[in-house]
């Protein structure tokens, strides 16, 4: 009797049904899309942090570059200017990039502290090379001197001296840098070369401790035409090129990556790190960890990733922001407003109903069982509502994902918690001075799950608050409510 008499009412009653369940549809479709926007948003950051950071890394410490004294710093290049003329010169030099070195010893002591599940250190390293040659200029002489007795014996001016200039000669030389990154090879599952990608050939082998081995940077490679097998020198030093790493998010990767003592090796650097990469045994207690670190190791600065997500800018995280701020709150609003829409709705179609309630009142049916029928008509409603929220949200989502705009993610420093205005954190990043760095990011709307059971709980939370209203008017009506209305 319950499902036949709810219906006959729903069929009865479309155009009202339809009302009560679109403004609930669009309340839930709204939720669906604010929330998928801002997951995409949320992995579209942690990409950005992940290219920087290395997957799995909770945290780095580092140490503040010291102030640069007089003449300090400066790469010195010597040359010969000795030889035949067209022999080309070069002249490399291998600098420690950005902060100061730690001891290795560091990375045990940190290894150590509590809620520490891993620690690695990471030398990055800028090569600076310069290449050339030197061409002597040719002598050319005055046509006019001996001529007009205005030059002296022999066709030389008075001075005794031949008369003309030096012409052309001089020196072509370009200047290159790269980045180069020492691995501890040992432990790959923390660290910068965790956000790339193996693209051809292979990463190191936890042997390879000392290899004159190399991973190259695939836009790295593909300019200097470098391949598996291939070597590359650097200072001095050949490497076999074993593979080619891709970055997902950008170009904030380092050019080559050796493994750690080669890099220590070549930097004159021994037993030295620029960057420890730590990950935490628990992500509840990074906070905890960082304090540890920086109170237990004095003179280091630990920056976290939620330190480094506030470096983030640009057109990612200006969306961000109105997307965790204005859009929920809008969702918010407008979901608020119909499940009151709906309410007043069902209260209004109620008072509609009294003859109805009333007779069936009068026939024997209890308050109870009116409101039930009530509810149960509310819920449908709901119900709907949410398979059409649900529905409207999935498209917008996927319209998002198929245009899929593109936000810029300006990365630069926040200040000291950036150890002295550079980056932080990625292969490139201790140390690459640059104010700023921008990526671009595809805004995806993925939708998870989750989000998919919260519609429906929303459904079912207006399809009952509705129904309360409803409920509670129909409960208060009297039978002799339905015999003042009989004409």
């Amino acid at each position: 009797m319950f499902f036949t008499y709810l219906r006959r009412e729903l069929r009865r009653r479309r155009k009202a049904a339809l009302v009560v369940a679109s403004g609930l549809a669009l309340g839930i479709a709204l939720v669906i899309v604010v929330s998928s926007v801002s997951t995409g948003m949320s992995r579209a950051q942690d990409k950005v942090l992940e290219s920087l950071y290395g997957l799995g890394t909770d945290m780095t410490v580092t140490k503040a570059a010291a102030a640069p004294g007089s003449g300090s710093g400066r790469p010195k290049f010597e040359f010969d200017a000795k030889g035949d003329d067209d022999a080309t010169q070069s002249s490399d030099r291998v600098m420690v990039q950005g902060f100061q070195t730690l001891a290795s010893s560091t990375v045990t002591r940190i290894g150590g502290q509590n809620g520490v599940a891993g620690a690695v250190g990471g030398l990055s390293l800028n090569v600076m090379k310069v290449d050339g040659q030197f061409k002597r200029g040719e002598f050319k002489q005055d046509e006019s001197s001996g001529q007009g007795g205005r030059s002296g014996p022999g066709g030389q001016g008075g001075t005794g001296q031949p008369q003309g200039e030096v012409r052309g000669g001089g020196a072509s030389f370009d200047v290159n840098s790269y980045t180069v990154y020492g691995t501890d090879v040992t432990e790959q599952g923390i660290g910068p070369l965790t956000s790339s990608k193996i693209t051809k050939g292979r990463t190191f082998k936890t042997s390879e401790t000392d290899a004159k081995v190399a991973v190259v940077d695939s836009a790295y490679a593909k300019e200097k035409k470098l391949d598996v097998g291939k070597t590359v020198t650097v200072h001095g030093t050949k490497f076999t090129v074993v593979g080619l790493s891709t970055v997902d998010s950008g170009d904030a990767a380092a050019n080559l990556y050796i493994p750690l003592k080669q890099a220590q090796t070549l930097s004159d650097s021994k037993d030295k790190v620029t960057t420890v990469y730590v990950k935490a045994a628990d992500s509840q207690q990074i906070d905890q960890v960082k304090s540890a670190i920086q109170k237990n190791i004095s003179g280091t600065t630990v920056t976290t990733s939620a330190d480094l997500a506030d470096t983030v800018s640009g057109s990612l995280s200006t969306a961000s922001d109105l997307a965790s701020g204005v859009g929920k709150w809008l969702s918010i609003v407008v979901l608020a407003a119909a499940f009151l829409v709906a309410g007043l709705l069902t209260s209004s179609a109620v008072s509609r109903r009294v003859r109805e309630f009333g007779t069936l009142k009068a026939l024997g049916w209890k308050s109870g069982r009116v409101t039930r029928q009530v509810v149960g008509e509310a819920l449908v409603n709901g119900l709907l509502g949410g398979v059409l929220g649900i529905g409207i949200g999935l498209a917008g989502a996927y319209l998002v994902t198929a245009i899929s705009p593109t936000l810029t993610a300006q990365l630069g420093s926040s200040g000291g918690g950036m150890g002295g205005g550079r980056f932080m954190g990625g292969p490139g990043g201790p140390g690459r001075a640059a104010a700023s760095k921008t990526l671009d990011i595809a805004l995806t709307a993925p939708v998870s799950l989750s989000v998919i059971l919260i519609a429906v709980a929303l459904a079912v939370a207006g399809g009952l608050i509705a129904g309360g209203f409803g409920g509670w008017r129909a409960s208060r009506l009297r039978p002799a409510d339905a015999l003042r209305r009989v004409e």
